[in-house]
């Protein structure tokens, strides 16, 4: 059977913890992964974790900030506009963007395509393939709000890192699992990296 994995883009915007939280909630039910990590994120994740994220050693970096194997991840240069998820004809099962920044909900909003992870998003909206992006930016401009209401026209699902917390949690870590939870479920993907709602008691 062909390798068809998911695309997870990974932009600037403080957040990262939900990107590792995505990725190893697919990598452990054995959903592969190709990895896109903008110029931004790399400064993002190394003020975040204290962990550097470098092309030339990437699957070192990625399995230390992950704590996860990561045979099955493939990760593309965001400058690698040659790379698999430039094309409409690589296949995918979907892509997320997490976190997205302002930045990046522009740039794919307008189709702008200056770096891989734009070009991989584009390709995913046209291709009309599952597409979740999850800003965490806050507050919203007006010009934001237009882009997000412009993605979700696309196709996109449009989804805010907003935690829960009618599952009591009792860490951070409990939260950003929520989120990813989230992802996940929208993409058709088991987990369980939450609580689910039962009704009231």
């Amino acid at each position: 059977m062909s390798r068809v994995p998911w695309v997870v883009g990974v932009s600037g915007a403080s957040g990262t913890p939900y990107a590792r939280a995505v990725i190893n909630g697919l990598l452990a039910v054995q959903q592969p992964v190709d990895l896109v990590v903008s110029r931004a994120a790399r400064l993002t994740i190394l003020d975040e974790t204290g962990l550097s994220f470098r092309d030339a050693h990437w699957r070192d970096d990625l399995a230390t900030w992950l704590a996860h194997d990561v045979d099955d991840v493939r990760y593309w240069a965001a400058g690698d506009l040659g790379a698999g998820p430039a094309s409409g004809s690589y296949p995918t099962q979907g892509m997320v963007v997490v976190p997205a920044s302002t930045a990046a909900v522009a740039g794919i909003a307008v189709g702008l395509s200056k770096d891989l992870l734009q070009r991989a998003a584009d390709v995913t909206l046209k291709e009309r393939r599952p597409f979740v992006i999850v800003p965490r930016e806050t507050p919203y401009t007006r010009s934001t709000l237009e882009h997000l209401l412009t993605l979700h026209d696309a196709g996109a699902v449009v989804l805010p890192a907003s935690p829960g917390f009618y599952s009591a949690p009792q860490s951070v870590a409990q939260l950003v699992d929520f989120i990813a939870a989230k992802v996940l479920d929208t993409l058709g993907v088991e987990h369980d990296l939450m609580n689910r709602w039962t009704g009231m008691k």
